[in-house]
């Protein structure tokens, strides 16, 4: 009796929708409607807002989510330690990934990973849009920097650092900056913002900055950066290997951006199978090296 209407509960939560929560739960949303009314009456408070519009939760709804949310995970969490010790990696995975990041990191780490699971099956979509995991059916996506959709579930892989850096030439002749505010006075390369991040006096900082060279291509800021042609702000994966061979020099050190967290993120109603709990731990043991 006290597990009635908790699933349909949490579905109409997570999806704000009474609609999606009876399609995923393949019922009738009359059934989905009931047994909340059942759960509300028996708890004797108001759990939804209801609009012709929109489903939110009230103040004791989402107290009430979040301990029902933590008891199915338990739940779902000992299901699968049963099936999973007779279980092995199989059937398909769908990510998404953003597109360089995708295409020099990720796709090569799922390329030895399927090489050890035979059964796998891996279709890859690299987009710098931020695709609707649940409405286009992803199991999985890679996102690089702070997360904005809170409904989805996450795990942090590694990090990456942002490097200001210029080659020797261009600092002989240029010469160094020491401070932000010296960047004017530099041939800044841009890439898709006019804005680049530091961290000054404990606090992140945007400043703007200005160049005659704008690519939305990091190969080719980064070669630039070589050619001597300007300044330059990437994250390591394009720089790291000129910056060790002394090709490129790290710049204002002391005002560098806190580094960035690399995610893995899967819907929440959708339950980790084996093949991409491995998966998200293999990523997360190769990035954190």
């Amino acid at each position: 009796m006290r597990w009635d209407g908790i699933s349909e509960f949490v579905h109409v939560a997570e999806n704000e929708s009474f609609t999606i929560a009876s399609k995923i739960m393949a019922i009738s949303t009359a059934q989905v409607s009931r047994q909340i009314s059942a759960l509300e009456q028996r708890l004797n408070t108001k759990l939804f807002y209801r609009t012709t519009r929109k489903v939110s939760l009230t103040e004791e709804g989402r107290v009430f989510y979040q301990h029902c949310r933590s008891v199915l995970d338990g739940l779902d969490a000992a299901e699968r330690a049963v099936t999973n010790l007779q279980s092995k990696p199989q059937g398909k995975i769908k990510l998404t990934a953003p597109v360089t990041y995708g295409e020099k990191q990720i796709l090569p780490l799922v390329n030895n990973f399927i090489s050890q699971y035979q059964d796998v099956e891996v279709s890859a979509y690299l987009s710098n849009r931020q695709v609707d995991l649940f409405e286009e059916g992803y199991d999985l996506a890679i996102r690089l920097g702070k997360l904005s959709d809170s409904s989805m579930m996450a795990k942090i892989l590694g990090k990456r650092t942002n490097y200001i850096c210029a080659s020797p030439h261009y600092l002989k002749k240029y010469g160094i900056p020491h401070a932000i505010s010296e960047l004017s006075k530099h041939h800044c390369l841009l890439g898709t913002n006019d804005y680049w991040h530091f961290q000054q006096s404990g606090k992140e900082k945007r400043v703007r900055v200005t160049g005659r060279l704008r690519y939305n291509n990091g190969y080719s800021l980064t070669d630039a950066a070589l050619k001597g042609i300007g300044v330059v702000q990437l994250p390591d994966y394009y720089v790291q290997h000129h910056i060790q061979n002394g090709e490129l020099v790290t710049l204002l050190n002391n005002y560098r951006a806190p580094d960035e967290s690399i995610w893995a993120v899967y819907p929440q109603n959708r339950h980790l199978s084996p093949k991409i709990r491995l998966l998200v731990d293999y990523l997360a043991e190769q990035l954190s090296l």
